[in-house]
């Protein structure tokens, strides 16, 4: 990928099981370490997907998000999901996260790596017969700090257009 030096395999190696910890305890709901795999600076975005006519510039809203988190936002968001009035997830969804095609790119700071990424989220919820099913493209950044390795960015893009959920209060 164009100047970027290559990235050695025990690195890859750390980044992906980084990743697949951090999709482990969003599925068994340990959001608190969740925060704690996060960087302080952490930003968390996810663009509204539309759908355009064929030659369209962009596919992706320029400024329409479903999440636009930082650190703040998103301990707030586990916070209200450990009370009673996280209504929006009674019963909590069940969700199954596959990270795959992970490929792991430098960056111009030392210790950083963008990391581009496929997810596939499962979800269910209560009774219900029918999951949701969510395709998404991810690109990260991880940093490597003194404690392990933290994700510093993320900005994940949805499929599909028409998310097929009453609500989508889970993490991607």
């Amino acid at each position: 990928m164009g100047d970027r030096l290559p990235v050695d395999r025990d690195t890859v190696s750390e980044i992906q099981e980084f990743l697949y910890r951090e999709a482990l305890a969003l599925d068994e709901r340990r959001f608190r370490d969740w925060l704690a795999m996060l960087a302080d600076d952490i930003t968390y975005e996810v663009p509204v997907r539309v759908t355009r006519e064929a030659q369209a510039d962009w596919e992706l809203a320029p400024t329409s998000r479903i999440f636009d988190d930082d650190r703040q936002t998103l301990e707030v968001r586990v916070r209200r999901l450990e009370t009673d009035f996280s209504w929006a997830e009674q019963p909590p969804s069940r969700t199954r996260h596959y990270v795959t095609n992970v490929l792991v790119d430098t960056t111009d700071v030392a210790d950083e790596y963008l990391v581009h990424c496929n997810c596939f989220i499962y979800r269910s919820r209560g009774d219900s017969p029918t999951p949701s099913l969510y395709s998404l493209s991810r690109k990260d950044t991880v940093r490597r700090e003194t404690d392990g390795w933290r994700l510093a960015r993320r900005w994940a893009a949805f499929d599909q257009a028409l998310i097929n959920a009453h609500n989508l209060s889970i993490f991607v």
